[in-house]
């Protein structure tokens, strides 16, 4: 029997030695590895102040689409509001961070709301002329007097 009380005269050493490397290792990962370089992401769409300016109330889907572009997210089961989200993140760590939402009544737009809203949101445009179908009459006809 002296054999076998060998082999389990270093056990608690191997115990100790094995917790240490899980110890070590879990601080690695908890302190950060050392020399790794972390790249700086982007995700979602980028909404400037310009873009947001240039959003006014009643303006059609398909107008909101082409000036902000494709919305990130579009509610599920609001189909009516659409979410303009953009984060740049370094490894866990968040730089910036800018959300858009905007909220459409059938087709039209109403409303905007998040970190860049239009500062003229609502205030009709002084320089812009009356729309076409305003200018001329419905039937095309001119009506002579």
């Amino acid at each position: 029997m002296p054999f076998q009380y060998r082999k389990w005269k270093f056990y608690p050493m191997r115990i100790l030695l094995i917790s240490l490397a899980i110890t070590f290792l879990g601080a690695c990962s908890f302190v950060g590895f050392p020399g790794v370089y972390k790249i700086n992401i982007e995700q979602g769409n980028i909404v400037t102040q310009d873009m947001a300016d240039q959003l006014k109330p009643g303006m059609n889907r398909r107008q909101v689409r082409f000036i902000l572009g494709t919305p990130l997210a579009e509610g599920t089961f609001d189909q009516d509001r659409w979410d303009y989200i953009f984060v740049i993140r370094n490894g866990n760590k968040v730089l910036d961070q800018s959300r858009l939402t905007v909220v459409f009544e059938g087709d039209a737009l109403v409303s905007i709301s998040g970190d860049v809203a239009a500062t003229n949101w609502g205030t009709p445009d002084r320089g812009s002329s009356p729309a076409p179908s305003a200018l001329a009459p419905a039937s095309g006809i001119p009506t002579g007097g």
